[in-house]
């Protein structure tokens, strides 16, 4: 059974937020929660790197042995989802997870006044009957039981949101790596970070000489 995972490939993410948008619009996410979002790191100097966040679905997930009610579960395909019914809103995987993934409606309040909690599903659904409107409803669209990947995947127009089996997602970024090489003979780094600014130099070394 194949184990899903997402990575970002930072060096094509162009920050246009599609999968944040796929997202909200394929499960109805409701106002003020965000399942995915991306998170920009030194933004407009150079270096400058995008990097699409949502629940990694960790293989020993500290959401999971924090919460109180035990209402996190791990699918076949390592999936972490979690039953809504059992949720109380003490936000204690929020404070446990580090890539901030638990959302709550009503944001920061009281012990158990948060609302329930939703996070990214891998577009696996809940513990609902499968397909069924009860599920959609909690938990949003069930595009795994469909054979489909995550909608935020499929809809990254660069790609560099990767989704599926671990070991799949992991051979197609090696490959990458090793098409593209790194630092300045990255594909892109010249045009990006100073290309044209070499290239206008040049030309007016150019003009100097004649």
């Amino acid at each position: 059974m194949g184990r899903m995972k997402f990575l970002c490939d930072a060096e094509r993410c162009i920050e246009c937020n599609g999968c944040v948008t796929a997202c909200k619009n394929e499960h109805e996410v409701p106002w003020g929660v965000n399942r995915r979002r991306v998170v920009t790191m030194n933004d407009g100097v150079l270096g400058e790197r995008s990097i699409s966040v949502a629940c990694m679905h960790c293989s020993d997930a500290p959401c999971m042995a924090v919460c109180p009610t035990n209402c996190f579960y791990k699918t076949e395909e390592g999936v972490v989802l979690h039953d809504k019914d059992q949720c109380i809103g003490c936000g204690y995987c929020f404070y446990a997870c580090p890539f901030g993934a638990p959302q709550f409606p009503s944001g920061p309040a009281a012990f158990g006044a948060r609302g329930k909690m939703d996070k990214c599903t891998f577009c696996a659904g809940g513990p609902e009957e499968t397909g069924s409107q009860a599920e959609y409803e909690k938990y949003g669209s069930n595009r795994l039981a469909q054979g489909k990947l995550p909608l935020c995947a499929e809809m990254c127009s660069t790609k560099a949101l990767l989704a599926g089996d671990a070991n799949v997602v992991a051979d197609i970024f090696r490959e990458r790596v090793l098409r593209r090489g790194g630092g300045t003979d990255a594909w892109g780094w010249q045009t990006a970070y100073g290309g044209g600014e070499q290239k206008r130099e040049q030309k007016r070394e150019r003009e100097g000489q004649k």
